[in-house]
Parts: structure tokens; C-alpha cells; sequence
């Protein structure tokens, strides 16, 4: 049992590769990664980078940006239960392709049934469609971002 102890105390954490994971994760909109090498693996979350970031002094000045985002959403709770979420894990789109308009502008009159956006999953393009009638009041993703089960994708009100 000593090795067991011995193999861990050796494990060395890379904060340089951990920070470049954290900028990874803001540029890309994703909220875990995960990097293996041989058996150390490093896990970066949102969540995770949240709390890192309020303990580590040199990310102080950074956090009061997350916060400041984070208190708009606060408010927002309550339209999200109006959003449409999204059905599967895909990548969002937008517009029907590149040299169109978007399908749905913050503003927009939707009825039942009207797609607001597609989800490719699996090389297959699925509409996300209107579930009622109302106005579109807020798209909560970008073109071509990645989506996650459940993830709020448009408000409608």
C-alpha cells in the first residue's frame, strides 16, 4: 500500500496547461474538457474554474467579469422557463446555410411549429421548432456552437 501513496504525492499539475484548458473553454462556449495523457488526466468545468478563480489571486481580476455576466443571468432564470431547449447533443446552427439569413431574429413573431434553428447530431440536421406562438425575446447560442441535452437555446414569451 505504501506505493499507492508514494505514485500519487509524485502527480505535478501543469497550471500553465490547466489555464490554457480555462481559455479554451471560454473561447469555445464548451463547458468541460478533459485531457488524458497515459494515465494523469486533467478535467477543466465551468464550474470548476468558477470556484479556482475566487481562490487564486492572480485570476481575481478576471472573476469580476464572469460575475458581472452571471448577475444579468440571474434575472433570466425566470424566462428560461419559456426557452426551447435543446433535444440532443449537436452543434447548433442558426441559418439553413452559410449565405442565408438566420431562421429567427430577437423580435421575431413565432407560431407553433416554425423552426427556429437546426441541431446537427450525427451528420443528421434536426429542426428545433416552436413549440407555441410568441415572440422570440432572447437566443441564448451562437452559430455553429455546440449544444449540450437540455441546454436553453431560444426564449420565447
Amino acid at each position: 500500500m505504501a506505493a499507492d501513496p508514494g505514485k500519487n504525492a509524485g502527480m505535478k499539475v501543469d497550471t500553465k496547461l490547466v489555464r490554457e484548458l480555462a481559455e479554451l473553454l471560454a473561447e469555445t462556449g464548451l463547458t468541460e474538457i478533459e485531457v488524458a495523457d497515459g494515465e494523469r488526466k486533467i478535467r477543466v468545468a465551468r464550474q470548476a474554474l468558477v470556484e479556482a478563480a475566487a481562490a487564486a489571486p492572480p485570476a481575481a481580476p478576471a472573476a469580476p467579469v464572469p460575475a458581472a455576466a452571471a448577475a444579468p443571468a440571474a434575472p433570466a432564470a425566470p424566462d428560461l422557463a419559456n426557452a426551447v431547449r435543446s433535444p440532443m447533443v449537436g452543434t447548433a446552427y442558426l441559418t439553413p446555410d452559410p449565405d442565408t439569413d438566420p431562421f429567427i431574429r430577437v423580435g421575431d413573431t413565432v407560431k407553433a411549429g416554425d423552426t427556429l434553428l437546426i441541431v446537427e447530431a450525427m451528420k443528421v440536421m434536426n429542426p428545433i421548432t416552436a413549440p407555441s406562438a410568441g415572440t422570440v425575446k432572447e437566443i441564448l447560442i451562437g452559430h455553429a456552437q455546440p449544444v449540450e441535452y437540455d441546454q436553453p437555446l431560444v426564449v420565447i414569451a
